[in-house]
């Protein structure tokens, strides 16, 4: 892979930048920057860690072949909404994290895949993360793709990059909203002390973000006003949908992280609500051996049916 730096793209720390302009995540990086052969390069030459790019450099990047997989396969039902030889698509029930992690060795998305799929997952992202594209947050629930090779993940990959794939959410968020739709264009970063979480943000390294809105349904209850939202990314950044409603101050319904907690409604409903209340309802891309675009929509699941009925009274 390479890759040439913008204008406005200079003096940002290069594991930063690699891992907004690739699939890698950061620590991938460093640790690619660290190894003894040279995968990664700026301007033919090795680089540390903490070096910050400048406009017009041109980095290489050579991915090694990934190690053999340990993680667990495991027997854990999977809701297929569609196979082939190339790529999988799974609807994801909420709670289940997508690849392990530390506190989350088993029961994961990736044993299940591993179980179902065998050997047949790209090994890009390496040895935790076989097939994995894209994620989703363990409590939100949904649709996804897994590609089944390397040439079904970079062509994924590169329609992911594009802003190509159409990936469609349904949310319940606190208050009610002014406008009936509208487009949320906020930069995001790591949080400045909880790197836990994202915020948005202009510091460097920052990357655009970009959430389209549709109300479906204004809520008025005993409990205060929600709204049932429809959300279209055009970018795909951690917590997207859940930093940029709590940004616009109607964070989702449910969520721990980036909501008060203080709603009565969710005090009431712990026992059914846990986590935010989304779901990744639509998903569409050009499959990568057809050309073919493909589209997918799952149901609403029972436990966000349920919580309409309940602000339905």
């Amino acid at each position: 892979m390479q890759l040439t730096v913008e204008q406005t793209e200079g003096g940002i720390r290069i594991d930063v930048y690699l891992a907004a302009h690739t699939e890698l995540s950061r620590s991938a990086v460093q640790k690619l920057l660290c190894a003894d052969e040279e995968t990664i390069s700026v301007n033919g030459m090795r680089v540390p860690k903490n070096y910050k790019t400048a406009s017009g450099d041109v980095i290489e990047i050579e991915i090694p072949e990934p190690i053999p997989l340990e993680v667990v396969p495991e027997d854990i039902p999977l809701d297929i909404v569609y196979e082939d030889q190339d790529v999988i698509l799974v609807n994801k029930p909420k709670g289940m994290v997508v690849h392990p992690a530390p506190g989350n060795y088993t029961g994961t998305l990736v044993s299940a895949l591993l179980f179902h799929c065998g050997t047949s997952l790209s090994g890009i992202n390496g040895v935790i993360r076989p097939g994995i594209v894209h994620r989703i947050d363990r409590d939100t629930s949904g649709i996804l793709i897994v590609a089944k090779n390397d040439a079904a993940h970079i062509s994924l990959a590169e329609q992911i990059k594009a802003h190509t794939v159409k990936r469609i959410y349904h949310a319940i968020v606190l208050g009610s909203l002014k406008d009936e739709e509208g487009t949320i264009d906020a930069p995001l970063a790591r949080h400045p002390i909880d790197r836990k979480k994202m915020a948005v943000s202009n510091a460097p390294g920052a990357r655009r973000a970009v959430t389209h809105y549709t109300v479906l349904e204004r809520l008025s209850t005993p409990f205060g006003a929600f709204t049932y939202c429809r959300f279209q990314l055009e970018t795909g950044r951690t917590h997207q949908i859940r930093v940029h409603m709590a940004y616009k101050g109607h964070p989702l319904l449910g969520d721990p992280v980036y909501g008060s907690g203080k709603n009565s409604f969710e005090q009431k409903n712990s026992d059914i609500l846990h986590g935010q209340c989304l779901h990744a309802k639509v998903l569409g891309f050009i499959h990568p051996r057809t050309g073919d675009y493909l589209e997918f929509e799952t149901a609403l699941p029972d436990y966000f049916e349920t919580i309409l009925a309940k602000l339905h009274g």
